[in-house]
């Protein structure tokens, strides 16, 4: 299993829009990507800051959507809210319990 973590400063006036944002508008076509396992989304308020722990089946799956521009749409929904450039990692899954 492969993770993508995106970390992002959030404005701290749009934290539970963004949160809206993830729920209603991103989470439905993120369940609809081949390979899409889950998703976590981890905020810290006083600091603005935000992460997102999307977890894919292969490394292949999680690379797809960033190829075929699907990450980069996603991303855009959100250009309103950040304060700063989305920092994005890859990890390969070590344990998951």
């Amino acid at each position: 299993m492969h993770a993508r973590v995106v970390t992002v400063q959030i404005k701290p006036d749009k934290i539970e829009e963004t949160l809206s944002v993830w729920r209603d508008a991103v989470l439905p076509t993120a369940k609809q990507q081949n390979g899409f396992k889950g998703v976590l989304v981890l905020t810290d308020r006083g600091a603005g800051k935000g992460l997102s722990i999307t977890l894919w089946e292969t490394e292949a799956d999680m690379n797809a959507g960033e190829a075929s521009g699907y990450f980069q749409e996603q991303l855009a929904k959100f250009a309103n809210f950040f304060t700063g450039q989305p920092v994005r990692e890859h990890y390969e899954v070590g344990l998951q319990a």
